[in-house]
């Protein structure tokens, strides 16, 4: 069964069903849960023309993607669950499956929302779908409309 869960946590609509999703799940398996918000680089702030590297910008993303992960790390807590957080940075797939690795997790939690065009399904791709492929364990992909 599941002994450690993982949960990518942006704080969006999906990811709060997750959250809940997740919390049952802890619950009903005993398991240890981990949330992780994954912050783009700095490098995904600066365009294919070239930029000049903000600093301010990017303690302002840290703080933001802090406060998401905070926000959910006390959803949890209290939901009567004692759970561990981090923000990462870096891409989101890449991060999460070596997070996953770290921790020796047996699940990892991902909220999806569906997205009405095919023109939004294809520029947005898939974080979730990316995900399933290179996970080094299980996947649930909550769906919210």
């Amino acid at each position: 069964m599941y002994k450690r869960i993982l949960l990518a946590y942006d704080g969006s609509d999906a990811g709060q069903k997750a959250l809940l999703d997740c919390q049952d799940l802890a619950v009903w398996s005993q398991s240890e849960l981990f949330l992780i918000a994954v912050m783009p680089s700095a490098m995904s702030f600066v365009g294919l023309e070239g930029g000049v590297y903000d600093m301010e910008l990017e303690e302002r993303e840290k703080k933001k993607h802090q406060a998401v992960l905070d926000d959910g790390l006390r959803r949890l807590a209290e939901g009567g669950n004692v759970s561990r957080g981090e923000v990462l940075v870096g891409e989101a797939v890449d991060e999460i499956t070596k997070y996953a690795r770290k921790i020796e997790s047996n699940l990892i939690v991902v909220g999806h929302k569906h997205l009405d065009s095919w023109a939004a399904r294809w520029w947005r791709g898939s974080i979730s779908g990316a995900l399933i492929e290179h996970a080094p364990c299980s996947v649930l992909v909550v769906i919210t409309q």
